[in-house]
């Protein structure tokens, strides 16, 4: 069961990281949404969470410490890089804090009780944690999805499979229509 599991984190990762393949600093950078959604972010944001549920729930500190998290830190800079933020330090980072995930991951049992201060000082099981990570991070590779289509439409869980029909661009644009001409169509129902 732990290696379905964690098979299903290293899935998200992966998909997470090529989302940033091939754009540039800006395109990789800007926000995207009113809440400021964009790649780089949502991989800074993952990093974090691989140390703070991998490292501090079960007593495993991370090497360095991430200024950008816990008390004092400002609101929401793990979700977003700034300009002196590299796009490779913070991949590396994501690297290291996977690479210390899956060490914590390999060593403790399923069973295995951490705390978790931000939840009141809940106690959780690395079946748990594992769980609530891959739902984390598979919903950021979902914002990552949907972020990068909007930059470049480049679409898919990853660049040998994109997991969608296979269809022409021709057949996209069809299909795309007939989705917009049902919404306009039930508008004019009304609610």
């Amino acid at each position: 069961m732990k290696a379905d599991l964690h098979s299903y984190l290293k899935g998200g990762r992966d998909t997470l990281l090529w989302k940033l393949d091939g754009l540039s600093e800006y395109d990789i950078r800007r926000p995207l949404t009113r809440t400021a959604t964009n790649l780089l972010g949502l991989v800074k944001h993952s990093a974090a969470m691989e140390v703070l549920y991998f490292g501090v729930v079960f007593g495993r500190p991370f090497e360095e410490e991430l200024p950008y998290v816990g008390d004092g830190a400002e609101i929401n800079a793990d979700m977003w890089a700034t300009a002196d933020e590299t796009r490779e330090e913070i991949v590396a980072l994501y690297r290291r804090a996977i690479a210390h995930a899956d060490a914590t991951i390999e060593t403790l049992a399923l069973d295995e009780v951490g705390r978790v201060p931000w939840w009141g000082d809940t106690a959780v099981t690395l079946h748990h944690v594992l769980v609530h990570v891959i739902a984390e991070t598979q919903r950021h590779a979902g914002h990552a999805d949907i972020v990068r289509e909007l930059i470049d439409g480049t679409v898919g869980l990853l660049s040998e499979n994109d997991n969608l029909h296979p269809a022409d661009e021709s057949w996209w644009l069809d299909y795309r229509q007939r989705v917009e001409q049902a919404a306009l169509d039930a508008s004019k129902r009304g609610n």
